[in-house]
């Protein structure tokens, strides 16, 4: 898959452990919109998967991340 952001699956749950978000069988789907610098600049808790990639594209362009 070729996108202009790095993504991150979290399957077995370790970040969202981590995160304080895993309820003790899934976190549900949350996005996380990290800086180069680790810190956490933006959260989704309420994912809408229908235009989620949008979403995020657009959110990527309001906080001025870098593509890749």
């Amino acid at each position: 898959m070729e996108l202009d952001y790095p993504i991150l699956s979290d399957p077995g749950g370790d970040v969202a452990k981590k995160y304080g978000i895993f309820n003790g069988k899934f976190s549900g789907r949350v996005t996380f919109y990290v800086g180069k610098d680790g810190k956490i600049l933006h959260v989704v808790k309420k994912v809408k998967a229908g235009s989620h990639g949008t979403d995020i594209a657009a959110k990527l362009g309001a906080l001025k991340v870098e593509k890749k």
